[in-house]
């Protein structure tokens, strides 16, 4: 992931008597540069450490260019994986699946049988490629989306197709989830 950052350069400082001062009237930082920042750029950083030259940057960049760059790597679900989503980002990916199954993990942090089947539910994601799988933590920002999907008790499946929630298991069983996700896959 590629994200473009503004980059400012310390502004050269000269010394009047004992008191340094910057050059810039304005502000220490100067002379600003558009770059795009990738991650795992070390070997460049070091290669300007080795140089001699100033690492001290400072960088800045747009809100909104940051919330653009993390919603695209977000509306994406990983065949094989269990994609964690929120109330801004389920029914995007919903969407994108298409006429694909979709299985919605509905959980909390606290919930004792959410942990026990979390790693079930893993298992079953590498198992049914063909279907995606997703998970939501019913926390305080994701509750209009939980209320909107009618959940009562975690852990609570939702069997979605074609966008639209067609089977629910309720509760950490895991043979029912799996009943349902082949009924809806052969459907």
């Amino acid at each position: 992931m590629a994200l473009q950052v503004q980059v400012y350069r310390p502004a050269p400082r000269t010394s009047i008597g004992s008191v340094v001062q910057n050059s810039s009237s304005q502000s220490p930082w100067s002379t600003k540069h558009s770059v795009v920042c990738v991650t795992g750029d070390y070997h460049q950083l070091m290669k300007r450490k080795e140089r001699g030259l100033s690492m001290r940057w400072r960088a800045k960049a747009s809100l909104d260019t940051t919330a653009a760059a993390a919603s695209a790597s977000e509306d994406v679900a990983v065949v094989g994986k269990v994609t964690e989503v929120n109330k801004d980002t389920f029914w995007p990916i919903v969407k994108a699946a298409g006429d694909k199954t979709v299985v919605l993990d509905m959980y909390t942090q606290w919930c004792g049988p959410c942990k026990v089947i979390a790693p079930k539910f893993q298992a079953l994601s590498q198992k049914y490629v063909d279907v995606v799988f997703l998970k939501l933590d019913c926390n305080q920002d994701n509750k209009p989306l939980a209320k909107e999907l009618g959940i009562k008790v975690v852990p609570t499946f939702k069997i979605l197709k074609d966008s639209k929630i067609v089977k629910e298991v309720t509760g950490a069983k895991f043979d029912d989830l799996v009943v349902a996700i082949e009924n809806t896959r052969s459907s």
